[in-house]
């Protein structure tokens, strides 16, 4: 892995020395430079569980990924950078109740003088690391997270700000993975018609003051917690807005968004 060149493509300049401080710095970069996507599902391409692979699609093409692909790229750089991380499997929280199987996500740990989740793979959640070891409510943005335990696992939960109900967002185990025991549940989310990564294209990405996220039917920008959505017209538009907001520019996306878009 060529550290320098990940840096650059997350914009990060200044010290490297594992702390606290430089690890919320990349996460924030992280974040605001490599969007959640899952463009590749619906154009067919294989995702692939490799460090080589991540490293191709994310820096030299200027990609982005889901979960399994931007946390598993993390974690190689925060290694190679000198940090202690492991990745860990958790269960997402279901619309209905429940959690979904073990494996349906990605998250990280970070130990530093505290224990960090790390989370740059889940789309919108929190923006900067959050210490593990912290019984109480921790700021991020518009919303609070807090971890609590439950039969064995850590339930990671989130609220509005200062009021509201806490929502759980996913469970995980503390037990360290390899990156192999993720591919069938990456390969379910890539082939399943159950999978809601196959229900329609999404390509989000964090701002300074909110969020750029962009589907199959409509551009949406939140600041500052207010939210403006409009329908997207054609595939020339999807493909300009891919482009202009997230620097992803697919030979065939055109094509393939007219299909997609049009044919349903």
């Amino acid at each position: 892995m060529d550290t320098n060149a990940y840096l650059e493509r997350i914009g990060y300049h200044g010290r490297i020395q594992p702390n606290r401080e430089v690890l919320r710095r990349l996460h924030r970069k992280h974040l605001r430079s490599i969007p959640f996507e899952n463009l590749d599902i619906h154009l067919g391409r294989p995702i692939i569980l490799s460090e080589k692979a991540f490293y191709d699609k994310i820096i030299k093409h200027h990609r982005g990924g889901f979960c399994y692909e931007l946390n598993g790229s993390f974690a190689s750089l925060l290694s190679e950078l000198g940090y202690k991380v492991s990745m860990l499997s958790a269960r997402v929280a279901q619309k209905g109740g429940g959690f979904s199987p073990n494996f349906d996500h990605m998250t990280l740990l970070v130990q530093l003088e505290h224990p960090w989740l790390v989370d740059v793979g889940f789309g919108d959640s929190f923006t900067e690391p959050k210490r593990l070891d912290m019984p109480g409510p921790q700021a991020d943005r518009e919303k609070q997270y807090r971890f609590t335990r439950r039969d064995g696992w850590t339930l990671l939960s989130r609220r509005p700000k200062g009021n509201g109900v806490w929502e759980p967002q996913y469970m995980f185990s503390l037990q360290p993975r390899k990156l192999e025991e993720f591919i069938p549940r990456c390969r379910w989310q890539q082939t399943s018609p159950r999978s809601h990564f196959r229900k329609g294209l999404v390509c989000t990405r964090l701002t300074s003051n909110g969020r750029l996220t962009l589907t199959d039917t409509k551009f949406i920008v939140t600041r500052g917690g207010r939210k403006v959505e409009r329908p997207v017209k054609d595939p020339e538009e999807f493909a300009a807005l891919l482009r202009r907001h997230f620097g992803i520019d697919l030979n065939d996306v055109i094509q393939f968004t007219a299909r997609y878009l049009f044919s349903r």
